[in-house]
């Protein structure tokens, strides 16, 4: 049974070994710059642990895994170019280090291969994974246009934000696990408990990033903190305190959040959040959805998911 680290390592190697054409160069340096600054690796690690779950010729979802590695690659690039972002993992970002057509181009690239990549499973498994890979990228697309709306709408929902961020973040951790169940030969029943596992804990996940955002340690974080509050950013906090403020609080925290250049924003804010016990709020549905997927997790028939309870274990110590 591989461990999390043995894997990362494993998706690490198989990511330096892809071999991009040397022409154009300016369509493919751009590709090998992104895939090769960093990152957690989760989101194929996953698939490779879902499948070990089942069976050890764990190779046989090497291909999608990657396939899944560089859509999510491919999603952060262009992310990073609609929200003009100049730093991605401390380095500068694709469309600043050449510019934003390059940028798309080399995006629209990397959405090709990761199809191309994912389409490399056995024939049997194809039609089933093609048609989960394609919903899930999909509910991306659907959550980051949400996110875009969300910026220009003062009526958001919380029921709105958490199907968004279920979308932008949640789906793929959950297409992915899915997918290595099915490589594997996970039953219809197990594959759904983990799409459930991983759609969960991705929630978890986010709203916690949500309240790190706003009360993290920026030593520990790695983050501005306040970088939301800062940017108006309509999060979990912030819509449920609408939702719990007094009229006067209410009044505050729209014109606060209708403003860019306030230096005591971030304190102001985060005192109304304090006043209205977000802080608990938050952490009481963080741990709800963590215990959600652990019912799922738990549900799966398999004597190898230690991997997989070290990383909710790993989540969970993040969120409480």
């Amino acid at each position: 049974m591989r461990s999390f680290s043995e894997l990362h390592e494993s998706i690490e190697k198989e990511l330096a070994d892809l071999d991009y054409p040397s022409t154009p160069k300016n369509l493919y340096d751009p590709i090998k710059y992104v895939l090769n600054i960093g990152g957690k690796r989760i989101r194929p690690i996953l698939m490779l642990l879902s499948h070990q779950l089942f069976s050890e010729d764990i190779e046989k979802s090497l291909k999608a895994a990657l396939g899944i590695e560089i859509f999510h690659n491919f999603t952060l690039l262009h992310d990073d170019i609609m929200d003009e972002a100049p730093l991605r993992r401390g380095l500068q970002t694709a469309h600043e280090k050449w510019d934003n057509n390059t940028a798309i181009l080399s995006g629209d690239t990397m959405l090709v291969h990761s199809f191309d990549l994912i389409s490399q499973v056995e024939h049997k498994h194809i039609r089933k994974i093609l048609e989960v890979f394609n919903k899930s990228a999909t509910e991306v697309c659907k959550g980051q246009q949400w996110d875009i709306d969300f910026e220009k709408r003062e009526d958001v929902t919380l029921s709105e934000y958490l199907k968004m961020i279920e979308y932008k973040t949640s789906v793929l951790l959950a297409a992915s696990l899915q997918i290595g169940g099915i490589n594997g030969g996970a039953s219809a029943e197990q594959q759904d408990h983990l799409y459930e596992f991983g759609k969960n804990i991705g929630i978890a996940f986010q709203l916690k990033d949500d309240l790190l955002d706003a009360f993290g340690n920026p030593e520990k974080f790695g983050k501005q903190v306040g970088g939301d509050i800062i940017v108006n950013k309509k999060t979990f906090l912030y819509l449920k305190a609408l939702q719990l403020a007094n009229e006067s609080q209410r009044k505050q925290l729209i014109q606060l959040f209708s403003v860019l250049n306030n230096e005591n924003k971030v304190d102001e804010v985060k005192s109304i959040f304090s006043a209205l016990n977000i802080q608990k709020h938050t952490v009481d549905l963080i741990k709800a959805y963590y215990t959600k997927a652990m019912k799922h997790l738990d549900s799966i028939n398999s004597d190898k998911k230690e991997p997989l309870f070290n990383f909710a274990q790993k989540i969970k110590e993040r969120i409480v």
